[in-house]
């Protein structure tokens, strides 16, 4: 039996981790002291490893509940649920990923429209491109408002 804090230093976790996963339901110490310290097995630390796992591929807490529950009842299950669940979950992850790329790529190209220097900001194109939602090129920071004023970059 492991105190929280052995189990805790077994897994590389905190304690404050296990508390957590005990507040919401996916771990549970087996038994108590007669002092009131939670104690926990080896299949609780199995289980804290499975969790561990489940989230460093990126499942949150509801579906590692899932995972779970299904975990606890194989028989009740098909492996096509469960590749139902990874095949989601890779459909999830894949948005995410396109959605990201196409954050970088608007970055960049708002970086690139601007060579950063010294001057003031009243003609940045970057501001510009943000307050009038317009799409930005690299040429369009070679533009000024009037004569007397040098543009951005």
């Amino acid at each position: 039996m492991y105190r929280i804090g052995e189990l805790a230093d077994l897994c590389e976790v905190k304690a404050d981790t296990l508390r957590f996963y005990e507040k919401h339901g996916l771990l549970s110490p087996s038994m108590r002291s007669d002092s009131g310290y939670r104690l926990y097995s080896s299949e609780d630390a199995a289980r804290l490893r499975f969790i561990l796992r489940a989230k460093a591929v990126g499942f949150t807490l509801s579906e590692i509940t899932e995972l779970l529950s299904i975990e606890l009842n194989k028989a009740d299950w098909a492996c096509a649920d469960v590749k139902g669940m990874v095949d989601v979950k890779l459909e999830q992850v894949s948005a995410r990923i396109a959605e990201l790329s196409a954050f970088r790529d608007s970055l960049q190209r708002l970086s690139d429209a601007c060579c950063g220097g010294p001057e003031s900001a009243m003609h940045c194109s970057i501001l510009e491109a943000l307050e009038t939602n317009h799409q930005v090129r690299p040429e369009s920071h070679q533009h000024t408002a009037d004569k007397d004023q040098k543009p951005c970059c």
